[in-house]
């Protein structure tokens, strides 16, 4: 027999997985790549390690990965198993909406590690599985539907393809060029529509300043970040009858069995929202979500007294304990967590966990790229109460090529995705032929080195 000398010894160990010692596994680098199409604006997440192991996440949709590279320096040289004392750490610098994002993006690519170096799915990790598919519903926008028959064909084709559950758009937007379908201080709704117009445009104008591009960003948010019951608009009669009728039109194409959320309504105050739920309770919908904002815990309860209908929210609710005082209140008979920015895929379990001691479903938000759709379906798949995860990129034909593993193709088959059994979220490597091809115009780096970020360190405690 002969001996290994030191030189093939050393050769063979480079080529040999050491994924099996997760007690020595440690964080190295943190990298992004930025995609436009999918359907959104993302900013995919890869989490190196000292055993080669990558694990993968995303910043929210619309997001930007300053979030996530903030939180660097406080990871750097950390295990990612540990990942409740690591998600303590950094959860401070979370907050709603895409705030949420660097946190939660970083949570789903520490347990999609955790699952590799331990060789189990992420599911199994939360305790198993209640269910081996996921149910999408399907969302389709108002874009160039205009009359409720449209939509319900539209509609009809998702259920064609397999779809169980559907969602659409019913909103203001569709009435803003019908003569006294709305009241509003006179002037406020054109000059809405103006800043919006001219925003958009300045993004195509090459000719206009930064300063001025900046200027018309910051006028088109101001306005829209008007909240709802501030902003004086109202809908009439006129514009009621519409927006009932759109309804009806819909049902009367894809029938009455079908479940039917609506979102989208605009910025309207509690009073109107009433009205108009009153008057599409007859279409007995699946239910009716972020009719105001999420904070009004109070109006969100007289809304849901008001009304039949099932009102749902929380797509950019952060953490749990903010959940809590709507199903104190009564306030939803749904809540929707976004992965993304509720804190992760633990946290978003443990929303769905404390929703259902309320007699409250859960739905899950989604409208990003197959990483963030996989992080979904495992935290789905462990909680009991789960109802529908969001699916918005039917159309896009590249969204499941961005991902490689043990996993059907297409990911969504006939309305449903079923629940990998491969290590982590299940996704082998990320195809960054793909990637590249649809990176963000703006953003066009795929994996550039982030070092500049390893060393940012404060006083971080919040207590003296």
């Amino acid at each position: 027999m002969v001996m290994p000398t030191p030189e093939t010894y050393e050769n063979a160990l480079s080529h040999v997985r050491t994924f099996s010692s997760p007690s020595e596994l440690r964080i190295t680098d943190i990298r992004f790549a930025d995609i436009a199409g999918a359907p959104m604006h993302c900013s995919l997440v890869k989490v190196y390690t000292n055993q080669g192991l990558v694990g993968f996440g995303e910043v929210r949709d619309g997001a930007d990965k300053a979030y996530a590279l903030l939180l660097k320096s406080r990871l750097l040289g950390e295990n990612p198993c540990q990942i409740d004392k690591l998600f303590r750490r950094i959860k401070q610098f979370g907050g709603h909406a895409r705030q949420g994002g660097g946190v939660s993006g970083i949570e789903v690519a520490l347990w999609d590690l955790a699952g590799k170096a331990y060789g189990v799915p992420v599911y199994q990790m939360l305790g198993g599985k209640f269910r081996d598919r996921i149910r999408m519903y399907c969302d389709t926008d108002v874009s160039g539907k205009d009359t409720g028959t449209r939509m319900g064909h539209a509609l009809k084709e998702r259920m064609e393809k397999g779809y169980t559950f559907l969602k659409m758009d019913l909103g203001i937007q569709q009435l803003l060029h019908e003569p006294g379908a709305l009241s509003a201080p006179l002037g406020f709704l054109e000059e809405m529509a103006e800043r919006s117009k001219a925003w958009y445009e300045s993004r195509r104008n090459g000719a206009l300043s930064d300063l001025e591009r900046r200027t018309l960003r910051s006028r088109h948010y101001d306005i829209f970040n008007i909240a709802h019951p501030f902003t004086g608009i109202h809908v009439t009669d006129k514009g009621l009858d519409l927006l009932e009728q759109y309804v009806a039109e819909v049902r009367a194409v894809i029938g009455p069995e079908v479940p039917l959320a609506i979102d989208h309504f605009g910025h309207i105050g509690l009073e109107d929202c009433i009205k108009l739920g009153r008057r599409i309770d007859k279409y007995h919908l699946a239910w009716m979500e972020d009719m105001i904002p999420w904070q009004y815990t109070e109006q969100y309860a007289r809304l849901s007294r008001a009304v039949t209908t099932p009102i749902c929210t929380g797509e950019d609710i952060y953490l749990k304990e903010n959940f809590r005082p709507l199903l104190e209140a009564g306030g939803v008979s749904v809540i929707h967590p976004d992965v993304l920015t509720a804190g992760g895929i633990l946290e978003t379990k443990k929303i769905g966990d404390m929703a259902q001691e309320y007699g409250v479903a859960m739905a899950i938000h989604m409208a990003e790229s197959p990483i963030g759709c996989l992080a979904a379906v495992h935290a789905a798949a462990a909680t009991e109460n789960f109802l529908a995860l969001e699916y918005h990129s039917v159309d896009i034909e590249w969204w499941d090529d961005m991902i490689v593993g043990k996993l059907p193709k297409p990911l969504v088959e006939n309305g449903f995705i079923t629940v990998p059994d491969a290590p982590g979220l299940g996704i082998e490597e990320l195809n960054d032929e793909v990637i590249a091809r649809h990176l963000h115009p703006d953003i066009p780096g795929l994996w550039e080195p982030t070092d500049d970020w390893n060393d940012y360190w404060s006083n971080d405690r919040l207590w003296s």
